[in-house]
């Protein structure tokens, strides 16, 4: 589905609608801020309205400058796998994708 002026919870009412498991919802950076080309991608498993951001995880900075397509691609699989394996998306799934950090940034110690 393609929406204009959109927000991320429409992939909730969709997904609940169509009776998904989980849904990604990409979203471009909004008109005036400094980083027009940049995309964000939200993982929401268990659809349904009214779903919190922090029952969802989101790869984000996703541009030739930030997180590279082809890493943001493995990240993404990697958080759909996980996502229906432990039936759960947000806070409780943490990343350990092992998708590449972006440049100068510093990635914490997996526990």
């Amino acid at each position: 589905m393609i929406a204009t002026q959109a927000r991320v919870a429409l992939g909730d009412r969709i997904g609940e609608l169509l009776r998904a498991p989980l849904v990604v919802v990409m979203i471009g950076e909004r008109p005036g801020l400094s980083l027009p080309d940049s995309l964000g991608l939200y993982v929401t498993y268990a659809l349904r309205s009214g779903r919190s951001d922090d029952e969802r995880n989101c790869i984000s900075n996703v541009r030739p400058e930030g997180l590279s397509y082809d890493a943001t691609a493995d990240k993404l699989h990697w958080l759909l796998n996980k996502a229906r394996n432990r039936k759960l998306t947000g806070v409780g799934l943490e990343d350990h994708s092992g998708a590449p950090p972006l440049e100068g940034t510093s990635v914490p110690a997996l526990r």
